[in-house]
């Protein structure tokens, strides 16, 4: 089971030298993580000007204030990234983390009618792979196969869902899909994402999973957008088509919330319009020669993102510390892997790349949940951490 090979050419933005990146990476001689700016090829440890990523994310003007910050240099970028694979780190060396870390991390579902029709194939199998071709035929033949243009919410959208239900054909995923109000759920806990180059956690009790390549969005606590990174939502078909009650064992599993490498701060050569013109593209590379791909194009959202985003925060839902919302993936693998008709679904050691030219590369080996590295570190280890370091008493 090869380890993943990074390289800053690979991970990177294109436009990595005018971009304001931030990140986090451990630091073994604090005993934990630090806030760390890319400076050239040096990683800086901003940490005691921002305590938190989320501290950051509440300026006024992040990219500015991220750029007028000084700080210690760790290393360069290189010998993070050579570091931060679990197979081959030293511990005594600093190594890269997710980008973000208080931040409540939550998602949106059904964006995108792709993957709205693969919703709704997932519930009439029962989680069931093997049923899936028979039932996306009969699904698109029922609700067609492009419904990109369809505005949710929509006097159209109410017209096609009446005539769903008269056929009996109306599914809860349509509803979140085209109806008004988004799906937004919890994807993990604040601190519990793995980064770039680490292992992605697949639960072994599945058999019908896959990568949901996304862009996440930063939200500071005043509902402003602040910048954006790329994430793997990684997401087990079969525990999620058996129940929507079940999002949960689906969703939030250990190291199946992937974000990184960085997070891109909004400046003026890169905002939130940028992004609605952002294509992601995935590749799955797996030890039995497997090679997939596919791309995700945020220009066919079916909701646009700053509408995802008012319907996570506002006066009926606060988060102090910010929020990270990944948006939705339009790319829903269907190309048979095994038996015929069974669709796609990871091997254990597959290595999963998802890109975009505007926010780099996040790479993954996908393993078992139990095999992956525990999540112990939360917010109060981080509290001591900070302690240690002497920075609490000067947090503004």
């Amino acid at each position: 089971m090869p380890a993943v090979r990074l390289d800053p050419a690979r991970v990177l933005p294109a436009d990595h030298a005018r971009a304001a990146l931030v990140g986090r990476a451990w630091r073994p001689e604090h005993e934990g993580p630090a806030v760390v700016a890319l400076r050239g090829e040096d990683v800086i440890d901003v940490t005691p000007r921002f305590l938190t990523v989320s501290a950051l994310c509440e300026e006024a003007d992040p990219a500015a204030a991220l750029a007028a910050a000084d700080g210690e240099r760790v290393g360069t970028l290189a010998d993070l990234l050579a570091n931060t694979p679990p197979d081959a780190r030293d511990p005594a060396r600093p190594w890269l983390l997710a980008p973000l870390d208080l931040q409540a991390i939550k998602a949106a579902g059904v964006t995108f009618a792709v993957s709205m029709l693969e919703r709704v194939i997932e519930e009439r199998a029962r989680g069931n792979p093997a049923a899936a071709a028979a039932i996306r035929e009969e699904v698109v033949r029922l609700v067609g196969d492009d419904l990109s243009r369809l505005r949710p919410g929509s006097p159209e959208a109410m017209r096609l869902k009446e005539v769903l239900v008269a056929q009996g054909a109306w599914s809860q995923y349509l509803e979140v899909g085209i109806g008004p109000d988004a799906e937004i759920f919890t994807k993990a806990p604040p601190m519990s994402a793995v980064g770039t180059g680490m292992d992605a956690g697949l639960h072994p009790a599945s058999s019908w999973n896959n990568p949901e390549p996304e862009v996440a969005l930063a939200v500071s606590s005043r509902g402003a957008i602040v910048g954006a990174t790329l994430g793997n939502d990684v997401n087990l078909r079969d525990v999620e088509g058996r129940s929507a009650l079940l999002l949960g064992k689906a969703k939030d599993n250990n190291a199946a919330c992937v974000l990184g490498p960085f997070l891109r701060l909004f400046d003026g050569a890169f905002t939130l319009d940028t992004i609605r013109q952002t294509t992601v593209t995935l590749v799955v590379e797996g030890d039995d020669g497997f090679r997939m791909e596919g791309s995700s194009s945020i220009a066919r959202i079916s909701r646009d993102p700053a509408d995802l985003v008012g319907q996570m925060i506002g006066p009926h839902h606060q988060y102090p510390d910010g929020a990270v919302l990944f948006l939705g993936t339009m790319f829903a693998p269907v190309e048979d892997r095994g038996a015929p008709g069974k669709g796609f679904t990871h091997a254990h050691g597959d290595r999963v790349t998802i890109a975009a030219p505007e926010l780099g590369a996040l790479i993954n080996r996908m393993r078992a949940t139990n095999e992956c590295e525990p999540w112990t570190f939360g917010a109060g280890q981080l509290m001591r951490a900070l302690a240690r370091r002497g920075l609490l008493g000067a947090a503004r």
